[in-house]
């Protein structure tokens, strides 16, 4: 008898924990703040790592570890933090472990958070609930850094001990404490007990799966094997709002798709199109991106020829992109001066929806004297060729960020940490900075307004569109807030019954 009370004591457990099911585009790469670059891991990170700010809705910058802060004079922000957390091991959060975190970001090797914080001078410990920040000049966009990875906070104990491989098992402050990853299969994390707002959390655990095939996620998504996906694409809206057992949630998007050009960036920078921007431009005239958006994503999307989207207040309204011509695109090669066909390799992530994007552009280009060959490889493989410089064109999507700066400096910047290309002009590092160092929207928007005529002439990046957030679930998810970042916040969902 006392065992089958038992067993029914553990069946109605086992009946009330609530697991969601998460389907992702693609699989993270790794999980260390530090050293991470991925859309995907951001969505991850959400459930893991608490960031000092947090953004919502209407994009507006609000506290989660850090409570306020003031300016004390242009250059120093002091930080007050949140008080009674504690890391996933049990490590207290304080301004130590602050202070750490951000010096680990500038500091340790290969990390991709030292472009982020490049304004940072040094930084002090007042006392354990507060932290003073000094930058080398003015930032105007310091704080909204402060909104993503740079700003999430790791556990100094475990990331001494475990270095570089802190990513295999990340401790933060986050809802939700890691369980275990088997590569290209899933992602565990479990509801961490000691979290500072636990009321907000409602999940026993949450697997995050990666399914690169679009149609195997919507596939997943109408048979129940998953609970919500991070993105649907575009030709895949219908199905799933002809479905009753689904729903969508559809947002503005803060970034762009893209085109990233190999301008110096090792030996395969030695190309026709990486040498000479009349190559690049050429490229950039061949393209219809209207036609792009509507046989590839049902004319969801809107063309750009900008780093951020039409709704951002940085957004230049005089720059718009140029209209297809075949014959100008034509008369640039041949004042270049370049054999026919040029030959130009994009390399793209093995996902469908952008395989056939390659595909459409492969056929507009060539019609204007190109030959594009299509190099498909894992999203991952793909990120680390374009970080050795093994590319000639990459396929570019970035999620984007809520200030502009975050769209722009670490990909045109010299030395910008997602600056692959290794495109270097005083004159754009002149404008970024002098952009970073205002606080008045209108006035850096004037700023980027004579940035994007160098850059177009340059092309170390051919944007194409401004896309969509477009999550897709089941009807039994709660609590769902769609945000911009498309960032999945843990907080608050659940499963109904």
């Amino acid at each position: 008898m006392r065992r089958l009370v038992l067993a029914c004591l553990l069946l109605a457990s086992t009946a009330h924990a609530q697991t969601l099911r998460i389907a992702l585009r693609e699989d993270p790469d790794i999980l260390d703040p530090t050293l991470a670059r991925t859309y995907v891991g951001r969505i991850v990170f959400m459930g893991l790592c608490d960031k000092l700010f947090d953004i919502n809705e209407k994009l507006e910058i609000v506290p989660q570890l850090a409570t306020g802060y003031e300016w004390t004079d242009p250059t120093t922000l002091v930080l007050h933090l949140r008080q009674g957390v504690t890391f996933h091991d049990g490590e207290v959060f304080d301004a130590a472990a602050v202070k750490y975190t951000l010096d680990r970001h500038m500091t340790l090797q290969g990390s991709f958070r030292r472009t982020d914080l490049s304004a940072v001078d040094h930084v002090d410990v007042m006392d354990p609930a507060t932290v003073r920040i000094t930058l080398k000049s003015p930032s105007a966009p310091f704080i909204a850094q402060l909104a993503d990875r740079a700003g999430m906070i790791v556990a100094p104990k475990a990331a001494e001990a475990a270095g570089r491989d802190f990513g295999l098992r990340p401790v933060c402050t986050g809802p939700y404490k890691f369980v275990e990853r088997v590569a290209q299969d899933r992602i565990v994390l479990e509801r961490f007990a000691e979290y500072w707002n636990k009321s907000a959390v409602k999940l026993d655990r949450v697997v995050y799966q990666p399914i690169t095939d679009s149609s195997a996620r919507l596939a997943a998504l109408q048979a129940g094997s998953i609970d919500l996906s991070e993105q649907v694409v575009a030709p895949d809206v219908d199905a799933v709002k002809r479905n009753p057992k689904l729903r969508l949630a559809i947002s503005d998007y803060l970034g762009y798709q893209g085109v990233t050009w190999n301008l110096a960036n090792g030996p395969r920078s030695q190309t026709p199109a990486g040498q000479d921007s009349r190559v690049r431009r050429a490229f950039e005239l061949a393209l219809d991106r209207d036609a792009l958006v509507q046989v590839v994503y049902n004319g969801l999307y809107t063309p750009n020829a900008q780093a951020v989207p039409a709704s951002s207040p940085f957004y230049a309204p005089g720059f718009a992109p140029v209209t297809r011509d075949v014959a100008a695109a034509r008369a640039l090669l041949k004042e270049a001066g370049v054999t026919l066909p040029v030959q130009v390799t994009l390399t793209t992530p093995n996902n469908p929806d952008i395989r056939q994007l390659a595909e459409v552009m492969q056929a507009m280009v060539g019609e204007a004297g190109f030959e594009l060959k299509i190099n498909v490889m894992e999203f991952a493989a793909s990120l680390d060729a374009e970080l050795r410089g093994d590319f000639q064109l990459y396929m570019l999507a970035w999620s984007g960020r809520v200030d502009a700066d975050g769209n722009m400096s670490q990909f045109f910047r010299t030395g910008g940490s997602e600056n692959h290309s290794k495109y270097s002009s005083p004159e754009v590092d002149a404008l970024l900075d002098q952009a970073r160092g205002i606080t008045d929207v209108a006035a850096r928007r004037e700023i980027y307004a004579k940035m994007w005529p160098i850059l177009h002439q340059d092309q170390p990046i051919t944007y194409l569109f401004t896309q969509k957030n477009i999550a897709g679930m089941s009807t039994r998810v709660t609590g769902f807030r769609p945000v911009p970042d498309g960032m999945i916040r843990l907080q608050g969902l659940a499963l109904a019954p």
